[in-house]
């Protein structure tokens, strides 16, 4: 298919025929909103109340109080054998600050779970139309284009089956930094396009600048084009959905005025490696209960997890502009959990926010391996840690603050378990070789025993793994009562076996994030930034040399934990077993948790399936489909500017593609765009100015129009003359 130009104006100056790169132009305001003063007078009045959550909410937050007072009483008895020492006390608020913690977890759990048994979800049935317009908006950050592309595709067909495509629209927004990927993607959407038909509205939108990361990507559509659409499905680069869910959260917008933002509970699939099979695994057999549980208790003052979502524009527009915070990173500069504060602002707005937890349809990936989950832990943390600046912001709701409060603890609880645990170390080293001093000089009738009540500390632990362990259990009894599922996962004995698996390997693993969340804590309170890399979605494994260097610190810890507890007392080590073990095979433990053998031996056996991998739903079969069709055609790994200068169509596409430049105040020059021409004037080929141009260079020459036509006009080899040949032959 030819590209022309059209006389027809678009926000980049020009459309061509194969489709513009964006609509044309439609600003919705989105200004930047202040989180220490905020106007009560910009606040709506929901038309509903949220009073169905009152007995949940007693429930869950009264049940809590309650168990956890219970446990620091057991503790208080355990300790207050001859007196409660400073370390003692100590001991008992870290108890108590982790005991609360998972207490609030038991009590929502066992909420979700009753809420299950008694009412059987139903699937909301498709609307005969949809009246409103909603943008699906996928940002992409080099990522891999097959998957990408494909998964979106296979959106949009399944969508288009239903009839009611004329409601959505569907936008790539690309933040990519890396030249060929930009070319990849550019090729992969022209792919798709004519794979799609000029019958469905597709754009894409690559941003020169990646200011604010996906926060400013989705941002900048808002304020762009936000203002032509009502509702906006924000998805991430590995989500995918089916047309029933993506209209059945159309049709909840529609239906409710009142909602600001409306949540889905993901689902993992396609997914190999051990470590990602056991995430799999647990979210398809926890996930539901506990999702549940958090949707009955919050209502409609809930959370947002950044995809998988349908948002009112028109609110997000007005209210849910992100400040940067004072100061530099990590707690300063731009919010890196931005979708827990969109949530709370736009709930202080008066707009209800909500999750459907049964409502299916809905899916992500995770990452491959334990190193690539810390990885992206690590800017969780910060962001979460962020949050401690913005929780006490003026109007937030109650329960937003709650929200906030989850999020942090769910990073500072490892180095509060953690130093429980040395607390702990301490007090029994204390009490086996420092010698006690029974008779102070206070008069007493009685010694001052350094000593533990053994069964009643015995008990107490009991307690505190049934109350973590409890949420796996109800979510694996329910899998159990579900025939379907039960089947899907092989049968009652491989589900129980798989659960088994889970909870074993996730105890094991628990020690080695323990350390890693402790460190990623640490890193950030003495001021280190962790930046925003590309995720690693594919299975595969990580060299061996690098798993020793990351885990080597918790080997030598487990040793020394070891030694130390043998040292003490064996009864100590027989306590700490689950510890020592995990950080003794954390090399070994982080290797086996990439491979894609391990994984795949245990499906063959029947373990950790889910009933998306058994019975895999149409729209990923018909992606994956997609995706290998993708790859087979050479996008991802290919040099970019080879292609563009050998396809004179993907160059002129890519040419419509490109904004219209700002010009450059008087004197100023960008480094790479003025090396970029330097190069390019003096190489005498296309293929000698590739070689030449680093990657910078490559990427200020191809968002330049000028640039990429000198380029362009390079020959690909230099002609030898008639003589050379002549001497040559």
């Amino acid at each position: 298919m030819s590209v022309e130009r059209s006389a027809e104006a678009t926000p980049f100056g020009a459309s061509y025929t194969i489709r513009p790169a964006m609509p044309p132009e439609s600003t919705l305001a989105m200004p930047v909103q202040s989180l220490r003063r905020y106007d009560t007078a910009q606040r709506r009045v929901p038309a509903r109340s949220s009073s169905t959550t009152v007995l949940p909410r007693l429930w869950v937050f009264g049940g809590a109080l309650l168990l956890t007072l219970y446990g620091i009483e057991e503790m208080y008895r355990v300790v207050n054998v001859g007196g409660v020492t400073l370390l003692k006390w100590i001991l008992l608020i870290l108890f108590t600050a982790n005991f609360s913690w998972i207490a609030l977890a038991f009590t929502s759990a066992i909420a979700g779970f009753v809420w299950l048994m008694v009412r059987a979800p139903k699937a909301p049935e498709l609307p005969a139309r949809l009246s409103a317009r909603t943008a699906v908006v996928m940002p992409i950050y080099n990522e891999d284009t097959a998957r990408v592309f494909g998964a979106l595709q296979a959106m949009i067909e399944d969508v288009q089956a239903t009839g009611l495509g004329d409601a959505f629209d569907y936008f790539f927004l690309s933040d990519t930094t890396d030249p060929d990927a930009w070319v990849a993607e550019e090729r992969a959407f022209l792919a798709m396009r004519d794979r799609v038909g000029d019958g469905v509205n597709v754009f894409y939108r690559h941003r020169s600048k990646n200011s604010s990361r996906k926060a400013g990507n989705i941002a900048d559509f808002v304020t762009r084009w936000g203002g032509a659409y009502d509702h906006m499905l924000v998805l991430d680069a590995d989500s995918l959905m089916t047309a029933h869910s993506m209209v059945s959260l159309a049709a909840a917008m529609e239906a409710d005025p009142d909602a600001g933002i409306i949540q889905t509970l993901p689902l993992i699939i396609n997914r190999n490696t051990l470590f990602a099979r056991l995430q799999q695994f647990a979210a398809r057999i926890y996930g539901p209960v506990i999702a549940s549980g958090l949707s009955l208790w919050m209502g409609r003052d809930g959370n947002y997890w950044g995809h998988n979502a349908i948002i009112r524009t028109a609110a997000f527009a007005a209210h849910c502009g992100l400040p940067d915070l004072k100061g530099k990173p990590p707690f300063g500069g731009h919010i890196l959990s931005h979708d827990f504060v969109e949530a709370a602002m736009i709930r202080r707005a008066g707009y209800a926010v909500y999750m459907l937890p049964t409502l299916g349809g809905s899916f992500e990936e995770s990452p491959p391996s334990l190193i690539d989950v810390g990885t992206r832990d690590r800017r969780w943390c910060q962001g979460n840690l962020q949050h401690i600046r913005v929780m006490f912001a003026s109007g937030f709701h109650l329960a937003s603050r709650q929200h906030f409060a989850t999020g942090i603890m769910g990073y500072v609880s490892s180095p509060l378990w953690m130093m429980q645990l040395l607390v702990g170390i301490v007090l029994v080293l204390q009490a086996a070789y420092i010698r006690p001093e029974y008779f102070t000089q206070e008069f007493t009738l009685f010694p001052a025993w350094p000593r533990f009540d053994a069964q009643r500390a015995l008990n107490l632990f009991g307690v505190t793994m049934a109350v973590l362990l409890a949420p796996k259990l109800f979510g694996l009894l329910l899998a159990l009562f579900d025939g379907v599922t039960r089947r899907a996962c092989g049968g009652a004995i491989r589900l129980v076996i798989s659960a088994l698996v889970e909870v074993v390997m996730s105890a094991l693993f628990a020690p080695i994030m323990m350390l890693i969340q402790s460190g990623s804590v640490m890193q950030i309170v003495f001021g280190r930034d962790t930046g925003w890399n590309p995720q690693r979605r594919d299975d595969g494994s990580i060299p061996f040399a690098d798993i020793v260097r990351r885990h080597r610190s918790h080997v030598v810890l487990g040793l020394v934990s070891l030694v130390a507890g043998l040292a003490i007392s064996p009864s100590l080590v027989a306590w700490m077993s689950p510890t020592i073990a995990g950080l003794l095979l954390a090399i070994l433990l982080s290797w086996a948790s990439g491979q894609l053998f391990i994984g795949l031996g245990l499906r063959r056996l029947g373990l950790l399936q889910t009933p998306e991998e058994k019975l895999p739903p149409p729209i990923a079969v018909r992606a994956n489909t997609l995706a290998r069709e993708l790859s087979r055609s050479g996008f991802d790994g290919a040099d970019g500017l080879a292609a563009l200068h050998a396809d004179p169509r993907l160059r002129e596409a890519h040419d419509a593609y490109l904004p219209d430049g700002k010009p450059r105040p008087r004197g100023q020059i960008e480094v790479d765009h003025a090396l970029a021409a330097v190069k390019l004037g003096e190489a005498r080929t296309a293929e000698e100015a590739a070689q030449w141009l680093k990657r910078k260079e490559r990427m200020a020459l191809i968002a330049d129009r000028a640039l990429l036509d000198v380029f362009a006009r390079l020959p690909q080899k230099v002609e030898e003359a008639p003589e050379a040949q002549t001497r040559a032959a």
